[in-house]
């Protein structure tokens, strides 16, 4: 009878270079995990607490139902794209063509994502406007790009002096995020001629983030990159379906581009994820066919949340700045506490109760006098009450 001689087993640690040695996990999976751990009411990842319209899933419900189950095509359900271009031609007056510059993505950040890889080579440069979502210098640095990172004025207002000596001939693209998450400022027409100006005599292209288009308050108009023909021909727009109808967690967006920027992005986009799920896509087709008028009523339903919050935090010793857009309220509490950013997150997390996002978390180098935290108010309004109920307390 033979013996199996037992091998000794060395172990040893694999040697692994990090692409994003400096990148943890975000800010928002820990402030969602402390407010879970704390049982505090979660004002700070944004996302709704509420459903969204019945309409809208019964549609998906009956696309999967219908047969809607396979790959669709890798740009998006022609349907989807033709009702998108619609739309854009009605709010913007810029009429892209559905066929080949619309695409559906995994969300916007997908978007976002493989525009930069599309375009973006080792040593471009990248403007990034600072405060800023947290994952655009990552985007950057995985196509092997180097952000410039730009900060707004005090007010969160661009500084276009600022940008005009950060722009330079390796100067590859821009990042815009307007309505601007976090501080919730909204570009204005001005503001948007004034980068036009500034980017035409360059090849600099825009990448511009408008997911929370269609909450923009007190009578004000989102001023899209799509309007202006001078911005929309060097421009990716992305939006998001998620943050327009309340359903974060499908993960559907959409960029629109002219064609030659568009055949570019087709080209990573279907390596990338190739595409994204069918029944999505058809119920939102449906819905946008059925209820093309659904968003413009999506300023008025925030803006009345956006009051309400603001009215309680009012009674509070926060300093409210500025809200004319998103569904983010930032506030000051430097009259209240010292401690920095993220302590005081933490701190209110766990001994008030209620979770926020520090503004350090999307900065490389931030303010260290600044004092001011983001909370979300895409809340029932059930939950907005308690959390101002426990905020009176500061």
């Amino acid at each position: 009878m033979s013996t199996v001689e037992s091998v000794p087993v060395i172990s040893r640690s694999l040697a692994l270079r990090s692409r994003l040695p400096h990148v943890g996990t975000t800010i928002f999976t820990v402030m969602s995990a402390l407010a879970q751990q704390c049982g505090a009411i979660n004002l700070g990842q944004g996302f709704p607490d509420f459903d969204p319209d019945p309409e809208l899933v019964d549609a998906v419900t009956a696309a999967m139902r219908a047969g809607h189950n396979q790959y669709p095509p890798m740009a998006g359900l022609p349907a989807l794209r033709e009702a998108l271009a619609d739309k854009i031609s009605a709010l913007h007056g810029n009429r892209y063509d559905p066929v080949e510059e619309i695409t559906i993505t995994a969300g916007a950040t997908q978007a976002l994502l493989t525009a930069i890889l599309a375009v973006v080579h080792p040593g471009d440069e990248v403007i990034v406007l600072t405060p800023a979502y947290d994952s655009y210098a990552p985007a950057i640095e995985l196509a092997g790009g180097v952000p410039v990172f730009v900060p707004l004025a005090a007010d969160f207002r661009p500084d276009f002096a600022a940008i005009a000596a950060a722009l330079t001939s390796r100067t590859r693209a821009i990042l815009v995020n307007s309505p601007h998450n976090p501080s919730g400022r909204v570009w204005s027409a001005a503001d948007m001629r004034r980068l036009a100006a500034l980017l035409a005599p360059t090849d600099t292209l825009l990448i511009a983030d408008e997911v929370y288009e269609h909450m923009v308050f007190d009578g004000t108009m989102h001023q899209s990159a799509a309007a202006f023909a001078e911005l929309a021909l060097r421009s990716f727009v992305v939006s998001s379906f998620g943050k327009t109808y309340h359903a974060t967690g499908w993960k559907v967006g959409m960029v629109a581009a002219p064609r030659t920027l568009m055949r570019e992005f087709r080209k990573v986009h279907q390596f990338n994820v190739f595409t994204v799920n069918t029944p999505m896509q058809a119920g939102l087709a449906h819905y946008l066919r059925t209820r093309p008028d659904a968003h413009l009523n999506l300023s008025a339903f925030y803006q009345a949340k956006r009051d309400r919050f603001r009215s309680g935090l009012a009674a509070t010793r926060l300093s409210l700045l500025p809200c004319e857009g998103t569904y983010f309220q930032c506030v000051d509490y430097s009259a209240l506490d010292d401690r920095p950013e993220a302590e005081f997150c933490e701190w209110l997390t766990q001994d008030v109760g209620v979770a926020a996002i520090p503004l350090t978390a999307f900065e490389p180098e931030p303010n260290p006098a600044r004092r001011c935290v983001r909370f979300c108010f895409a809340k029932r309004e059930a939950t907005l009450e308690m959390a101002l109920d426990r905020l009176a307390k500061l």
